[in-house]
């Protein structure tokens, strides 16, 4: 799964100096049933306060996999530093993870499997759990390069599903950390730019790995791919509008055996920016695959 910055890092917000709204859907391993559905919506803004400048946001994600159907909604704020190289932003979020369950068990015939009401950790019906979440990030932004590291799932939510005629179900999400960073290479030619970035993620237990270039035309057109190791290649294109929306697409072709039976994943993000006073929209906006 994918997710806009502002999404695991809430240090971005405000960093743009301008008001920003995101919107992303990513349709994952199409040909699968149940397979990951994820649409992320996201809106920030700076201020000032107190003669400090401050970044406020708000989340709102729908992620679906398989049974699982769940909502979260998080409200963002950043205490932002100017600094001589550039900005940092100091980030908390803080909101509801609503988890819901709609289980359709199939059991082969046989003795040798055991239906699901039979097992007392197993939900059998529709269940619904909401459960705080936290989440903190740094964000560090200069003109020639950008880096991140941050933290979601802080307090490591319990869920609790409740079983009928059989104990409570109780998990967790695991906290899961991220770490970005990428830099911006003046080619000779003044009209195009060389992005490369990499994007580190783990969940305590396993690490992945992105590893992204791309080429930008005039600050209004790039495209390049990215290497998510020992999982997939991913070709990306985006452009500017004149009225500075922008929009980009990703697409991820498998390379482990899972490519045997889907025809791949499918990214598509928008994005605007501008500036509430100028009416103007930023020249960049930094994020991990699209900027």
């Amino acid at each position: 799964m994918k997710r806009t910055g502002i999404a695991y890092n809430p240090g971005i917000a405000g960093t743009s100096g301008m008001i920003c709204a995101t919107a992303m859907n990513r349709q994952q391993w199409l040909g699968f049933e149940g397979a990951p559905a994820t649409t992320v919506f996201s809106v920030s803004a700076p201020v000032s306060l107190f003669k400090r400048k401050h970044g406020v946001g708000l989340v709102i994600e729908s992620d679906n996999i398989g049974f699982n159907k769940d909502l979260n909604l998080s409200a963002v704020y950043s205490y932002l530093i100017d600094m001589n190289f550039g900005k940092l932003g100091i980030g908390v979020n803080l909101g509801m993870m609503n988890k819901a369950l709609e289980p359709t068990w199939y059991v082969p015939e046989g003795d040798d499997f055991t239906p699901p009401d039979q097992d007392p950790l197993i939900p059998t019906s529709k269940e619904n759990f909401i459960a705080f979440d936290a989440g903190l990030g740094l964000y560090l932004l200069a003109d020639k390069y950008y880096a991140a590291l941050s933290v979601t799932h802080l307090n490591q939510p319990k869920i609790k599903f409740t079983r009928e005629g059989g104990d409570d179900v109780t998990t967790y999400v695991s906290r899961h950390y991220y770490l970005t960073a990428g830099y911006n290479v003046q080619l000779a030619n003044p009209s195009f730019e060389l992005l490369p970035s990499v994007f580190a993620y783990s969940d305590g237990k396993a690490i992945q790995f992105n590893l992204t270039s791309l080429v930008r035309y005039n600050k209004k057109a790039w495209g390049g791919v990215s290497y998510r190791a020992g999982d997939a290649l991913i070709g990306i294109i985006g452009f500017e509008l004149y009225n500075g929306l922008r929009i980009g697409y990703a697409y991820d072709f498998p390379l482990s055996d899972i490519r045997k039976s889907t025809s791949g994943s499918h990214e598509f993000l928008v994005n605007y920016c501008f500036d509430l006073s100028l009416g103007k929209s930023p020249m960049r906006y930094k994020s991990i695959r699209f900027l």
